[in-house]
């Protein structure tokens, strides 16, 4: 993408912008969101939503807002008021460009009856990152009417967008199944693995204390923390005093009410499970490091960060056999069903040694180098030249 056209770049940061005003770390859509301010930021104007209005601020204050977002910090808040209230009188003219190209790439307002006809108005370039379908191919694992909730989101980018960007092959599968249940055309789209080097070349740590697994995410009903938990207390039984430690590094979500109730009253389970909420970047990067294994039990996910964090770092991973693990690790992972506590709780005791089964992973680990932003961004950059511009045609 040229400088030119860089310069009617719209790049919506309602996301990014309540995640920061609520003071959470960054999550794995979070960090997407802030490599696109730090790829398409310069030159950009930012975008805000809030119940079907839509702010589009000036370059300049774009410009501070996205400082402002990349930043994050205990002052966002105080920062962002006085942000505003210096560009209030820019803010009343808040008209889009005619033609520009629109980026939401964090999901968020996907879901506002008016946003087709916003992009239509205005003849914008729309363009969807889209990062799963899970509400609506496993609803059982979602907040009541999120799947309802998602399929509008989907349906207004499958029906206002000018492409679409699938985080991996198999979410652009999920999506023009959507698209074909739905009668609707499935716009350009293009698969561009996201980055996984958030992590990368932290030092592993010396061996110390007793061997520790990590499982990374929010403690939700489809990332299966509840095999895990069945899992060390069978590890309890065989291993007794000898038994690992399992780390469980996420916030606390939704829909796993019976692993929440187990966590808050773990029992004979508490010398070797530890729930750690939050979580800065080094200090997960020496988790990942030094731990024996990322477990990943999920029984849907529509990427795998974790996955590619952890083999970056020589960290081998067991896994829950998924098409998109498979799709975006190959043969490396251990993978295993993800409702088979014995054969989970059999991969762990033989990872807590350095034995074949272990070893023979870091062998086909060999060699492996994870996605980076550079080579996502010029597959993108080169596939939106080739893009219609409703504007002139």
């Amino acid at each position: 993408m040229s400088e030119a056209e860089r310069g009617t770049v719209l790049l919506d940061v309602t996301r990014l912008l309540w995640r920061r005003w609520r003071g959470g770390l960054p999550t794995g859509v979070d960090r997407v969101c802030l490599a696109y301010v730090a790829h398409y930021g310069p030159g950009a104007r930012a975008v805000i939503q809030r119940k079907g209005f839509k702010l589009v601020l000036s370059r300049r204050s774009s410009q501070r807002l996205f400082d402002l977002l990349s930043a994050g910090g205990p002052g966002f808040r105080s920062n962002l008021i006085g942000l505003l209230m210096a560009a209030s009188p820019a803010l009343l003219d808040s008209r889009p460009p005619r033609g520009a190209l629109y980026l939401n790439v964090g999901h968020t307002g996907l879901d506002e009856p008016a946003l087709p006809a916003w992009i239509a108005r205005h003849r914008l370039r729309a363009i969807y990152l889209i990062h799963d379908l899970i509400p609506i191919t496993h609803p059982q694992f979602c907040r009541a009417g999120e799947d309802r909730k998602h399929e509008r989101r989907m349906r207004n980018a499958l029906v206002s967008g000018a492409g679409l960007i699938a985080n991996s092959q198999d979410t652009a599968n999920e999506m023009r199944r959507l698209a074909d249940r739905l009668g609707l055309a499935m716009p350009p789209t293009v698969v561009a693995w996201l980055s996984g080097d958030a992590l990368h070349r932290l030092p592993a740590p010396a061996p110390a204390g007793r061997p520790y697994f990590v499982v990374l995410g929010t403690i939700e009903a489809r990332k299966n923390h509840q095999l895990l938990l069945r899992v060390w207390t069978e590890l309890l039984r065989r291993l007794g005093p000898e038994t690992p430690r399992l780390i469980i590094v996420g916030t606390r979500g939704w829909e796993a009410d019976d692993v929440l109730a187990q966590l808050d009253a773990l029992g004979r389970l508490q010398p070797y499970v530890e729930e750690r909420s939050r979580c800065s970047d080094d200090e997960l990067g020496e988790l990942l490091a030094g731990a024996r294994a990322l477990l990943m039990p999920s029984f849907a996910e529509g990427y795998g960060l974790p996955v590619f964090e952890a083999l970056e770092l020589g960290t081998p991973v067991i896994a829950a056999n998924l098409a998109v693990y498979r799709e975006i690790a190959g043969d490396i992972p251990c993978y295993l069903p993800p409702d088979d506590p014995d054969a989970w709780a059999n991969a762990v005791i033989a990872f807590v040694a350095d034995g074949p089964d272990r070893s023979a992973q870091l062998d086909r680990m060999r060699g492996f180098t994870v996605p980076d932003w550079a080579a996502h961004f010029a597959k993108v950059d080169q596939w939106l030249d080739g893009l219609p511009d409703p504007a002139t045609s």
